[in-house]
């Protein structure tokens, strides 16, 4: 199966959005496009339908327009890594929740450091929001892309957030 991808400038820096002709497969900062390369194998620079659905929700997404994503998305991984992303699903646009609620949301309490550890692997940044998931205390941390960018997704939520 063959994977486009296509790199496309957003306010947080260059994105990468890959997907095959049926579902999203990855959105990855820049900087994390390597592991991305490495975990694909028919990956060639084009478009496609998802791939085009994807950037203009994006862009409505940074205008401030766009509230929730309408994406087919597949997630490669273990039981439990596809258990945590589903649930970063569930964390409404504008807020946020802590690993330690993550966990007991999955039904694994005391899964919190492994939680955290599925988020930064979370393949499909943005759309799967790992970003809205912050430390008990309510402090930023972890981001993959980097905690400027953590900060500056959570600030344009709260400041769209209807």
């Amino acid at each position: 199966m063959t994977i486009c991808y296509q790199k496309i400038q957003t306010p947080v820096g260059l994105i990468l959005i890959a997907a095959d002709d049926v579902n999203l497969r990855a959105i990855t900062f820049d900087r994390n496009e390597a592991n991305i390369r490495n975990s694909l194998i028919d990956f060639k620079h084009k478009s496609n339908k998802i791939i085009q659905q994807t950037e203009r929700q994006l862009h409505e997404y940074f205008a401030g327009e766009r509230t929730e994503f309408n994406l087919p998305v597949i997630f490669r991984g273990t039981r439990f890594q596809k258990k945590t992303w589903r649930a970063l699903l569930t964390i409404p646009y504008g807020e946020t929740r802590s690993y330690s609620e993550q966990a007991h949301l999955i039904g694994n309490p005391k899964a919190v450091r492994a939680v955290g550890r599925t988020n930064g692997l979370n393949p499909i940044g943005i759309v799967v929001p790992c970003h809205r998931v912050i430390g008990k205390s309510g402090k930023l941390t972890g981001y993959a892309g980097g905690l400027d960018k953590k900060k500056f997704l959570l600030d344009l939520e709260r400041k769209n957030k209807k």
